[in-house]
């Protein structure tokens, strides 16, 4: 497999992603001196090995907000970050103000409007 990619942007990728990845590890480990290493919504404990299963989730959403007394910060097992940022999504797609929000169709159907005379109509 081969790449389209010029060694020049090849480089800058390397370098950007280098950046992103130090920057990354320095919130990381700063959040994990600061908090106990519990997932904060389902409130597994981790350690050892299994301590990379614990992430750090901005709770603005805001991967740039990075106070240092990690006022924005929690941090969240794999699943539960997962789970965290599909409701944020779900929520950000089906908000009022929305343009992508669906439109569905109201139900018009009555399953039960004529109950009591059915009802009736058997005795």
């Amino acid at each position: 497999m081969s790449s389209d990619k010029s060694p020049a942007t090849a480089k800058l990728d390397r370098i950007l992603a280098d950046a992103q990845r130090s920057r990354e590890e320095g919130y990381r480990d700063k959040a994990l001196k600061m908090y106990p290493h519990v997932c904060g919504r389902c409130a597994r404990e981790f350690a050892g090995k299994r301590l990379s299963e614990l992430t750090v989730h901005h709770r603005d959403h805001n991967h740039d907000n990075n106070p240092q007394d990690g006022s924005n910060w929690e941090l969240l097992c794999l699943f539960c970050h997962d789970n965290e940022h599909s409701r944020y999504t779900d929520q950000q797609y089906f908000s009022e103000g929305s343009l992508s929000t669906p439109k569905t169709a109201q139900a018009t159907h009555n399953p039960f409007a004529d109950l009591a005379a059915r009802l009736k109509s058997k005795e």
